[in-house]
C-alpha cells in the first residue's frame, strides 16, 4: 500500500446541520419515497426484502443527526466503494478528492446523489463527513474530525493530533483537558508514549515539554529512568543522561521513523539522519540500528537504501539491514 502524506483534520459543521444536508440530497428524498436504488436500499436497512420500509427509514426521515450521519455513512459506502456497489471510479474519483481537491475525472451522478460533491466538482461538508470512510478503506488513512478527540483516551489522542497544525493541535488538547486533573492528564499521556507510534510518541512529548504546563514537564521527568523514551525525554528537557548504543540506535530510527509516519520522503530521512556527520560517521551509526529492537529499524534501513546519495552509507545500510533481520529471525 501506498503512503499518503497525513491530510489535516476535518473541519466540518454541525451534526444537526450535516444532517439537514443528508435529507436534502437527491438520493435521499428518492430512498424517503421508497423509489431509491433498490440493491442500496436493501443493504443498508432502508428496504425490506419483500418491499416495505427497513428499519432504517425512520431514522433517515426522523433520526438524530448522529444517527441520520452513521445511516449516510454506511449508505455512502456501500454505494461508492468497490467492493460494495460502487465503481473503481467513482471510488478514485473520492479519494482524489480528499487529497488533492480535485480529480482527474468529473464526478458522476453516484457522488452527486450522496451529496458528497458541489457542482463545482468539490467536495462538500458532508462529502467530507461521509467520504471519509471510503477513505480510510481505500488508503489506510483515518482522517481525524477537528474537535471530536475530547472524550477519548492518551493513545486515540495523540494518534489523531499527529496531522494537526500547532494552533489547532492547541485548540483540541484545550478541550481533551477540560474536566480532567491536569497532573493525571500529563501521566496519562506519559505512560503510554512507550507504545504509541513514532509520530505519536513525538506528538506527546511536544504536549508535555510545552503545551501541558508544570504538570506535562513533571510527567516528562518521570520518564528519564525509562529505558529508551527516557532518553527522548532527556533530550527534550536538555539534560544530561548516559545512553547505551542500542538505546541511541533505538532513538535515531524513531526519529526517522515518525517523519516517514508523516509522509516524509527520502530526502528528509536521510538528512535527519545525517546530523550534520560526514559519511565515514554515518557508517559508523548507522552500523548500530539493527542492535535498537524498534520495530521500524528495516522500514528506515530501506529508506537509506534506496535513498542516500553516498556509496559507501548504502552498502553500511544494506549490510545493516540484513543485521537487523537476521536478528529478527534469531
Amino acid at each position: 500500500m501506498d503512503t499518503f502524506r497525513l491530510l489535516a483534520p476535518l473541519h466540518l459543521p454541525p451534526a444537526a446541520e450535516l444532517a439537514d444536508a443528508v435529507r436534502r440530497t437527491p438520493l435521499a428524498r428518492a430512498l424517503l419515497e421508497l423509489e431509491g436504488p433498490r440493491e442500496l436500499a436493501l443493504r443498508t436497512g432502508l428496504l425490506e426484502a419483500e418491499g416495505g420500509p427497513g428499519g432504517e427509514l425512520e431514522v433517515l426521515r426522523d433520526g438524530a443527526p448522529e444517527e441520520v450521519l452513521r445511516l449516510w455513512s454506511e449508505v455512502s459506502f456501500v454505494a461508492v466503494h468497490p467492493a460494495e456497489l460502487g465503481t473503481e471510479q467513482d471510488a478514485v474519483t473520492l479519494a482524489e478528492l480528499f487529497l488533492l481537491g480535485s480529480s482527474t475525472e468529473p464526478p458522476g451522478e453516484v457522488l452527486a446523489g450522496l451529496g458528497l460533491v458541489t457542482p463545482g466538482g468539490g467536495l462538500t461538508p458532508l462529502g467530507q463527513w461521509a467520504g471519509r470512510r471510503v477513505f480510510a478503506s481505500l488508503t489506510g488513512q483515518t482522517v481525524p474530525v477537528f474537535g471530536s478527540l475530547a472524550d477519548r483516551d492518551a493513545p486515540t489522542l495523540l494518534y489523531g493530533l499527529r496531522s494537526y497544525s500547532e494552533d489547532e493541535r492547541r485548540e483540541e488538547v484545550r478541550g481533551w483537558l477540560e474536566g480532567r486533573d491536569p497532573a493525571k492528564a500529563a501521566q496519562a499521556i506519559a505512560t503510554v508514549l512507550a507504545d504509541v507510534s513514532p509520530l505519536a510518541r513525538t506528538v506527546g512529548l511536544q504536549l508535555l515539554h510545552a503545551e501541558l504546563g508544570e504538570e506535562g514537564v513533571e510527567a516528562l521527568r518521570s520518564l528519564l529512568p525509562s529505558s529508551k523514551v527516557g532518553a527522548l525525554a532527556a533530550a527534550r528537557l536538555g539534560v544530561e543522561r548516559d545512553s547505551a548504543a542500542e538505546e541511541i540506535a533505538w532513538v535515531l530510527v524513531d526519529m526517522a521513523a515518525s517523519l516517514l509516519e508523516y509522509g516524509g520522503d527520502s530526502e528528509q530521512v536521510v538528512a535527519a539522519m545525517a546530523m550534520g556527520m560526514n559519511p565515514g560517521e554515518q557508517v559508523e551509526t548507522i552500523a548500530i540500528l539493527p542492535f535498537g529492537g524498534h520495530a521500524e529499524t528495516e522500514r528506515v534501513l530501506l529508506t537509506l537504501v534506496e535513498g542516500h546519495p553516498d556509496p559507501a552509507v548504502v552498502a553500511a545500510a544494506r549490510k545493516a539491514l540484513r543485521r537487523a533481520r537476521g536478528l529478527a529471525e534469531g
